[in-house]
């Protein structure tokens, strides 16, 4: 038997003019752009869990769906997607179909929404792919496929992970590859369409399976750029050091996204510099008060940690590794003055790099519900909105319009001219005069 597994890449903004503004700003979109162009472990998970006797391929969908366009010939397919590509993951799935092909989704989007991916699937599978695979695999191979494999409810436990086959891809084509730490976070921030809306709650991979994953990974790669695609990888902090002691002895270089309490813990932003760590992704969300408050829904922890975004920068990037801070226009209580506070807040902070993007209501997400009972969603199901820079609902203190216009002229102050070489720069110095024993910025106004 022949399966295909689909991996639709290529994110883009729907709005033409975001598109330009790309085109011309690299920097605006080049996180999004990464995260659309790394392999979907998903699949390369569930392809570990494949028997071998099963004729695997691993297929890379270009952004734009050629039609009429069949990557390949296989029995079944399985196809993953980002709800902004899901109506093309969806075109493609009918077209298989029509060729006598099964077609299997799953993912967070088919989990928010089994019955819209239901009528473009044989088959669908909801919650954690690794429990089911076994029993759909079997299924498949005689002839009595399910319509609905259902893992919602269960737990997985990520030492049974299988190894991800990462000998399907074509290395070459990727500039990182992705290893999975844990799944889930203790937070629950309302906006959040990560794994936590697939399996609710945190758990953590044992180290050694971790260790085993980069191995394989070198194998193939010798030194190689990782990605850890957790939720927020140091939430667990004694799994943390734990983790990068083993790392320290692999050599490799890695980025990762976490929070900003790893600034309280210099033995674990040590071994995060001496294990490779290149660069993590905070979400800072916004440097304003009104709009943090009640974003994180269990405790109000990122409105808690607002007063300690600067010397946590800080402190974080003394150690030499770089902070990427994420801020989020439009949300609730954001007025027009709120792109002006993200520049001055990235200017005075020091921050290596940043990246802008647009509250999405994604579906299945908290924010999603709440904005659908207040009328606030602009167009159902316009899924194709969900691309982080596409606005998808109607602000709580400004306009639409209003809010794509201060998008564009964040984005162009923030990576225009010689902006981000002035960020990149900037940390340098700093890292210079910390290695002379200067105090920083942040000391001498303490």
């Amino acid at each position: 038997m022949r399966l295909g597994l689909l991996a639709m890449s290529g994110v883009r903004a729907h709005n033409p003019e975001l598109t330009a503004l790309g085109l011309t700003l690299p920097g605006f979109v080049e996180r999004n752009r990464v995260i659309a162009s790394l392999p979907s472990l998903g699949l390369l998970t569930l392809a570990g869990a494949t028997p071998h006797d099963i004729d695997l391929e691993y297929v890379d969908v270009p952004d734009v769906l050629p039609a009429p366009w069949l990557p390949r010939e296989f029995d079944a397919v399985a196809v993953s997607s980002f709800s902004a590509q899901i109506k093309e993951a969806y075109e493609l799935a009918d077209r298989y179909r029509e060729a006598g092909t099964k077609v299997i989704l799953g993912g967070l989007h088919v989990t928010a929404l089994p019955q819209e991916a239901a009528a473009h699937a044989d088959a669908i599978v909801l919650g954690e792919g690794e429990p089911l695979w076994p029993h759909v695999i079997d299924d498949l191979r005689h002839g009595r496929l399910g319509q609905v494999y259902d893992a919602r409810g269960r737990s997985f436990d990520l030492a049974q992970a299988p190894m991800p086959k990462y000998e399907l891809l074509d290395i070459d084509k990727y500039n990182r590859l992705t290893v999975q730490t844990q799944r889930g976070c203790p937070f629950d921030c309302e906006f959040c369409a990560a794994s936590i809306r697939i399996a609710p709650g945190f758990k953590v991979k044992p180290v050694d399976r971790v260790i085993s994953e980069v191995r394989r990974i070198k194998t193939l790669w010798s030194r190689p750029f990782i990605e850890f695609a957790d939720d927020n990888s140091f939430a667990n902090k004694a799994h943390g050091r734990c983790l990068l002691r083993a790392l320290a002895g692999e050599h490799i270089r890695w980025f990762t996204e976490t929070d900003v309490s790893i600034a309280g813990d210099t033995e674990l932003l040590s071994l995060m510099r001496d294990s490779g760590c290149a660069q993590v992704l905070i979400g800072f969300e916004t440097p304003a008060r009104a709009a943090l408050e009640g974003l994180e829904r269990k405790a109000n922890w990122k409105a808690r940690q607002l007063d300690g975004y600067y010397a946590a920068i800080d402190t974080i990037q003394s150690f030499g590794i770089t902070v990427n801070g994420c801020f989020i226009l439009g949300l609730d209580g954001a007025g027009p003055e709120s792109f002006d506070d993200v520049l001055h807040f990235v200017r005075d902070s020091g921050l290596y790099e940043v990246q802008i993007t647009v509250q999405t209501a994604f579906p299945g997400t908290p924010l999603h519900e709440r904005l659908h009972r207040e009328e606030r969603i602009l167009q159902e199901a316009a899924w194709e909105l969900c691309t982080l820079f596409d606005v998808n609902f109607r602000p709580s203190r400004m306009s639409v319009a209003e809010l794509e216009r201060g998008l564009r002229d964040l984005a162009q102050q923030l990576y225009g001219g010689d902006a981000a070489a002035d960020r990149q720069r900037h940390f340098r110095e700093r890292l210079q005069r910390l290695r002379r024993g200067d105090p920083t910025e942040t000391e001498r106004n303490t």
